[in-house]
């Protein structure tokens, strides 16, 4: 990597950010954080008002938003370009396919130009439609809006609807009357954001968050009256767990769902008895996961109990559901995960993969025979889609590949028969036969192998000239689809490779894959994405230093741990929301939703080999005196995950340390949280500058790149 190019270097440098540093022991071990003055002392307040960060840390925030837009003001116009031509591909007045639910079917829809989701439904016999909820409407003059959940009372009346302002995922809970169009007067706010109606609908449950950002209880709201009188349902007071209430697909039980990362419970209330207490169905258990729905006289339910590491399907009698009941009804077979189940009145759905690739599987009930839905491409989406009723034979669900846009189907499970309900508009044009996709195995340095999903245009030569952007998450068993994405396509039209590395710590290859990319064994993710970058290069679709990383959260993580371990692989990094200060966070116990992530990654405080395994990987206490890629790194103020001070002091300590001429950008969202900007035209401005600082790296559409590939002074 050479000198900086004229228009990167031209730009004022940015203003030092000072190093004051403390130094703490742990476990024997000296600890010094240089800029751990960053996090503010009222933090908490900062989540639910912005207003509220003191003067120093904004003006340092600001400073770095200001250099970051000088750097970037050459690509402007490239900007402009690439956020109006991905508007393009989008369906401007896109619509969901109407889900039936009694009387009504509702969906959500865009109208042309706006922002934010209407929120309708229209009678199922016919009818005009009923927008309840305008989002533009409600979004106007707050800096961020976005939608909870909406869900109907069982006679339609009522919706129940929440709202986050802030981005900082405190959710208020309305109850709009759908007959006058007006709202009641019950609001009930630092909710999840859902809620689930009692069957006589004159009350709904819903999860209160504590203080330190966990959804941690459930609740009872009674329509008319004041949300301090609530009644507390459920309370999990273990700080590693998170609830969450739903309601089962029969409408009989409200369904609390109890879950840390390494085991779940359910607790089930009859919707029609909701002051009764919660009733369990089966004891936790270290390492017991567990799913219910319920159907007649049994639950239905996905779990892993009994050695079925990739799961199976059990039943048990609803009055007596302990595990001593239960009885296979989809035995566990290695190697092909059960990613989810759905139970309607005579049919059993399944969603499982096996080596990354999808399937769904509809069963009768009555006979046991199966069917099959799955697709030719060598990669591929399937998801089941939204029934809202158990008492029918068609079942929806949602298929796409990296060249097919999305398509949503009803399929007659007694038939077998598929109909096409909808078909993804790319308005400006798209034919798949212009773009290739295609699915590589990359060996690990253990041995493993790796999938790596491919889309390149079928133009764009495989000689290890393209450039090419790598995304990878591997954490919390996520897998990531080989999906269509509208977005990537102004880079792969550009001539770049677009490729999802589907790492450890993700269930692309089953559970043991997931268990495989954690705690202990957390640096197998890392190396995973190193061994797709290189494997890439050698089947010729890039080569070492033409690549771009690209990774969100606990992607973050894997973008700092690459950065250090293998910088000259990269021509560039974007690290979004990244999740990098990972040793000072997992140690602090006060931070939101630390204590859960033990599970994940370790308890350091408690658990010394645990602390010497995450301090041996922490992005930001192993960045290193070493050239680093032109990074741009990416924050929200009012993030309670990935708080604003993790990606703010990793761009401190890199300045300090990188050697060389380097380029580190960091640009905080000042008005929003996790997952940025709310507005679906405002999320193109924040992934057109991604792709125009991606295509910067690599001196693609014009732009002068950050640095060249040959090995100069």
């Amino acid at each position: 990597m050479t000198d900086l190019p004229a228009f990167a270097s031209a730009a004022p440098a940015p203003v030092p950010i000072p190093a004051r540093p403390v130094t703490r022991a742990v476990h024997n071990v000296a600890l010094t954080d240089d800029f751990g003055w960053i996090r503010a002392d009222n933090w908490r307040e900062v989540l639910q008002d912005p207003a509220a960060l003191p003067g120093e840390i904004r003006a340092l925030l600001d400073r770095e938003n200001a250099h970051a837009a000088a750097v970037m003001a050459p690509t402007e116009a490239l900007q402009g370009r690439l956020a109006e031509e991905m508007r393009d591909r989008m369906e401007e007045e896109e619509a969901e396919v109407p889900v039936p639910d009694g009387p009504f079917s509702y969906y959500s829809r865009y109208r042309e130009g706006g922002q934010h989701e209407l929120v309708c439904r229209v009678p199922r016999n016919g009818g005009a439609e009923q927008v309840m909820l305008d989002g533009d409407a409600l979004a106007d003059g707050v800096e961020f809006f976005e939608f909870g959940d909406a869900a109907p009372s069982d006679d339609h009346a009522l919706l129940a609807w929440g709202y986050d302002d802030k981005g900082s995922e405190l959710h208020t809970i309305r109850v709009r009357d759908l007959a006058t169009g007006e709202d009641r007067p019950d609001a009930v706010s630092r909710t999840e954001g859902s809620a689930v109606w009692t069957a006589a609908g004159d009350a709904f449950f819903y999860v209160r968050l504590d203080e330190d950002h966990r959804a941690s209880s459930v609740w009872l709201h009674r329509l008319g009256t004041d949300a301090a009188d609530d009644r507390e349902i459920y309370d999990e007071p273990d700080p590693t767990w998170f609830v969450e209430v739903s309601r089962t697909r029969s409408g009989r039980f409200a369904v609390i769902s109890i879950h840390g990362h390494d085991a779940s419970e359910a607790r089930v209330v009859e919707r029609t008895e909701p002051l009764v207490a919660p009733r369990l169905v089966a004891e936790r258990a270290p390492g017991l996961h567990y799913e219910v729905d319920h159907r007649g006289d049994d639950f239905v339910i996905l779990t892993n109990a009994d050695g079925a590491v990739d799961f199976k399907i059990v039943t048990a009698p609803v009055e007596d559901p302990g595990r001593a009941n239960w009885r296979d009804l989809v035995p566990h077979e290695a190697g092909r995960l059960i990613v989810g189940h759905a139970a309607f009145a005579r049919h059993l759905v399944r969603l499982e993969r096996r080596d990354a690739l999808p399937r769904i599987v509809v069963r009768g009930f009555a006979d046991g025979a199966e069917r099959a839905v799955s697709f030719p491409e060598e990669a591929y989406s399937l998801g089941l889609g939204e029934v809202a009723e158990q008492d029918t034979a068609v079942m929806r669900f949602t298929y796409s590949s990296m060249t097919t846009p999305g398509e949503t189907y009803d399929y007659d499970m007694d038939s077998g028969e598929r109909v096409l309900r909808k078909r993804q508009e790319v308005p400006s044009g798209h034919e798949p036969s212009d773009y290739v996709t295609r699915r590589i195995l990359a060996r690990a340095d253990d041995g493993a192998e790796v999938p790596v999903s491919i889309l390149h245009h079928r133009d764009t030569p495989v000689d290890g000239s393209a450039p090419l952007l790598l995304y990878g998450y591997g954490a919390y068993g996520h897998a990531i689809p080989a999906a269509f994405g509208t977005k990537r396509l102004s880079l792969v039209d550009r001539g770049f490779v677009y490729a999802i590395a589907h790492i450890r710590g993700g269930t692309d290859k089953g559970w043991a894959w997931y268990t495989d990319g954690k705690l202990a064994n957390k640096a197998h993710s890392f190396t995973d994405f190193i061994a797709a970058g290189r494997a890439l290069a050698a089947a010729g679709y890039t080569a070492e230093g033409r690549i771009v990383a690209h990774g969100g959260s606990a992607g973050g993580l894997l973008m700092g741990a690459v950065a250090n371990m293998a910088p000259e692989l990269f021509a560039g990094i974007v690290a979004d929301v990244p999740f990098v200060d990972v040793l000072n966070t997992i140690l602090d116990a006060s931070l939101p939703l630390t204590p859960p992530e033990w599970l994940e990654w370790g308890d350091p405080i408690r658990d010394v080999d645990a602390f010497h395994t995450i301090r041996s990987y922490s992005p930001y206490d192993n960045v290193a005196e070493q050239r680093y890629p032109p990074m741009l790194v990416l924050g929200g103020l009012t993030d309670p995950r990935v708080t604003y001070w993790e990606p703010a002091k990793w761009v401190a300590k890199l300045r300090q340390k990188a050697l060389g001429p380097s380029l580190v950008l960091l640009k905080t969202n000042m008005g929003a949280g996790h997952g940025g900007a709310s507005g679906r035209y405002d999320q193109l401005d924040e992934v057109a500058l991604q792709y125009a600082f991606a295509l910067a790296c690599v001196g693609r559409d014009g732009v002068e790149p950050f640095g060249d590939d040959d090995d100069g002074e």
